[in-house]
């Protein structure tokens, strides 16, 4: 039995398990990481949630983010649990701007302008990004798949492929359809004669200059209201093939609420400033017993006021996109 203190939190609707190993003092093993995400983010008999954000010490910065999937694998990278980590660390630090430890980089976060009123707004780095289709890895007939059409995957869509660092194909169309996002998600997910890792798959519906609609179906987990570098991923494609500025933000309207993406170019390469909330829901401890598969949450405490403000704004995204979006 374990007996795990945790802040359930969310960044743009993109739910997580938050437990920092550091303050508590815990030392999980590989196992039982992959054991807890499958059991504690189980929607139906557990806490349910789209992963666990794991808080870690570093000699390299002033703490580590590890975040495992739903079914128990491990992401390269989050950008929206990046986000709570750094509002987490943050307020532990007490200082504005720190470093953060992921598998592929030490990346710089902080606490910057709110992006919607009473909504705490935190700044992430997304990078490495690299179009070389190895970096996914993607089989694929060129280096660089910009725009092109996969044809094992679809032959009506075109793709751009990048990694951010983890894997993502996006697509621009006139109204992105929940279905078709779907199906083409689970579809490149079993394919893996050309995703062998795996892929996110987003589609992208521009709104208006500076302002897209982004919904993904994410590796390991499935449909999400949002995911942090896919958010990020399709900013940079919409500078790249839509009508979008480098240098500006970019207004991204997802399914759990909005963020501002800023995509930078220096030197040929790309770096995206990630911007949003990182949203406390509540704090419990979880007795959590791997072994016989059950889980009881005890002294909840709920932030109110918090997540009042956030519905503010989860409604106000939605009014920019309009119905049946």
């Amino acid at each position: 039995m374990l007996d795990i203190q945790f802040i359930k939190v969310h960044g743009s609707g993109n739910d997580f398990i938050l437990i920092d190993e550091m303050e508590h003092g815990y030392t999980f093993t590989e196992k039982e990481r992959q054991q807890l995400s499958l059991l504690l983010c189980d929607r139906k008999d557990g806490i349910g949630s789209d992963g666990i954000l794991f808080v870690l010490e570093s000699e390299k910065a002033e703490g580590r983010m590890r975040m495992f999937n739903s079914d128990g694998t491990e992401a390269e990278m989050c950008g929206n649990g990046l986000r709570c980590v750094a509002r987490h660390m943050i307020e532990k630090t007490g200082t504005q701007e720190i470093a953060i430890e992921t598998e592929k980089a030490i990346l710089d976060v902080s606490q910057v302008e709110e992006i919607y009123p009473n909504i705490d707004t935190f700044s992430v780095a997304i990078e490495p990004v690299s179009f070389d289709v190895e970096s996914l890895p993607m089989v694929f007939e060129q280096k660089e798949a910009i725009d092109v059409k996969i044809p094992s995957l679809s032959e009506e869509r075109t793709f751009t492929a990048l990694s951010v660092p983890n894997p993502h194909i996006v697509s621009i169309m006139d109204r992105v359809d929940q279905a078709e996002l779907l199906a083409t998600g689970q579809k490149a997910n079993n394919l893996p004669e050309v995703f062998s890792n795996g892929v996110n798959v987003s589609f992208i519906q521009v709104l208006e200059k500076n302002k897209i609609f982004v919904q993904t179906y994410e590796r390991g987990v499935g449909l999400t209201n949002a995911c942090g570098t896919a958010m990020s991923a399709s900013s940079l494609v919409s500078t790249l093939l839509g009508p979008n500025d480098l240098d500006t933000p970019i207004v991204v309207i997802n399914k759990g609420g909005l963020v501002n993406c800023v995509v930078h170019k220096n030197d040929g390469s790309y770096k995206i400033e990630l911007r949003g909330n990182g949203t406390n829901v509540y704090e419990a401890t979880v007795e959590a017993d791997v072994d016989h598969q059950t889980v009881q949450i005890r002294d909840q405490r709920f932030f109110d006021e918090e997540n009042e403000k956030y519905e503010e704004l989860k409604q106000y995204a939605a009014s920019q996109v309009g119905e049946g979006k």
